[in-house]
């Protein structure tokens, strides 16, 4: 069983810190933690493994929390965009995010800072900070004992990651549902309030740009989706970057990452009961998002086709910067040099099957039909 209270104190105890700020974050993690122990079946090294991942996101939340508290000046540091990258999972987003990522007037949360944000990075040390080498490590041993997320879902230390830790260190997201089977807490996560989440989410970028700039930002992660009056509150001037697919060529291989992910920790998995959670999750997410595009207005938008990014990316993004109101400028290069040298499927193909779910393509389909007629998205 995952305690709770026991890993707060240990968070406190490995700290010395004992201000969380905020309490949101505690109704989280004990319906978290809840539905851990009653709903994910999990095995003593799935217990280990998500324990020690809470613990961490207890302890990283002091140390933010620590920080803004013993530097004021940080909550008056202006954070620009962000540009947010959305869209369902496995449209492109990452190729996109790491292309954005290249463009030198971008900040992005590079994924060693995210799994450790306090000290805060510094310009001088960004390249040489030894939690590079820690981030480096972690992923190494993550790859040589699950070596499918190779071709899966494939990061570097140095490279921009979603914002699953930040949004993670308040308790609320839906990226521990592809951690391990917890319906009871995805149900909840849903229709919480997300404004203290995302709140904090822009102190922890305040923090992160304090001595390492730019402070224009790009963020990502499909899951800000069901979220996005939330984002926007926080964030008045954000943009947004949405990656387009048939989704009944990416739900089968959505359920096939989170299977395995989930395999890690428990030896059950219903893989019919995945596909349908899937299915209802994502066709949800597309439909807040589009309700919420009618609401803000078109201007803060830019489509962006998968097939148009795997074929030219930089011209697909250079369309939707124009689209924007951003310029390319010096960018174009770098951004430039990084498709070449990561061409699509460089660390392999990802197989799968849509039937072994319980999904079928017409059923996606019919359940994505506003998106399909909204977009024109090809079949």
């Amino acid at each position: 069983m995952i305690d709770a209270a026991g890993l707060v104190e240990r968070a406190t105890l490995e700290t010395g810190l004992e201000d969380f700020g905020e309490t949101e974050w505690r109704e989280g993690l004990d319906r978290l933690v809840d539905a851990l122990n009653r709903e994910a079946a999990l095995t003593s090294l799935g217990e280990e493994i998500l324990g020690g991942r809470l613990g961490m996101l207890l302890a990283n939340r002091l140390r933010v929390v620590g920080e803004l508290t013993a530097h004021p000046a940080i909550g008056d540091e202006q954070v620009g965009g962000p540009l947010c990258i959305i869209g369902l999972p496995r449209t492109g987003t990452t190729a996109l995010s790491n292309l954005v990522a290249a463009d030198p007037q971008v900040r992005s949360i590079r994924l060693w800072e995210s799994s450790a944000p306090v000290p805060p990075p510094e310009t001088a040390t960004e390249r040489t900070d030894p939690r590079i080498h820690q981030a480096e490590q972690g992923l190494d041993l993550m790859y040589e004992a699950f070596p499918r997320m190779r071709s899966l879902h494939f990061q570097s230390p140095t490279g921009p990651t979603e914002c699953q830790d930040l949004l993670g260190m308040n308790f609320r997201t839906e990226h521990f549902n592809g951690m391990a089977r917890v319906p009871a807490y995805s149900a909840w996560v849903r229709d919480c309030d997300m404004t203290s989440t995302y709140r904090f989410h822009r102190q922890v970028l305040q923090l992160l740009q304090w001595h390492c700039p730019p402070r224009f930002w790009h963020v990502k992660t499909p899951v800000h989706m069901l979220a996005l009056d939330e984002l926007r509150a926080a964030y008045p001037g954000s943009k947004f970057l949405w990656t387009h697919r048939d989704p009944a060529e990416v739900l089968g291989s959505v359920c096939s990452l989170i299977a395995y992910t989930r395999s890690w920790v428990s030896d059950e998995g219903d893989a019919i009961e995945l596909g349908h959670e899937q299915l209802e999750l994502w066709s949800e997410a597309v439909g807040r998002a589009l309700a919420f595009r009618s609401r803000i207005g078109e201007e803060c938008f830019a489509d962006i086709d998968f097939d148009a990014l795997q074929s030219d990316p930089v011209a697909a993004i250079g369309s939707a910067y124009d689209r924007l109101g951003m310029a390319f400028g010096a960018g174009r290069r770098p951004v430039e040099d990084w498709a070449r040298a990561h061409p699509p499927h460089q660390h392999g193909v990802h197989e799968f099957a849509l039937e072994e779910f319980g999904l079928d393509a017409v059923t996606v389909r019919n359940r994505f039909a506003l998106y399909f007629e909204r977009f024109g998205i090809e079949r």
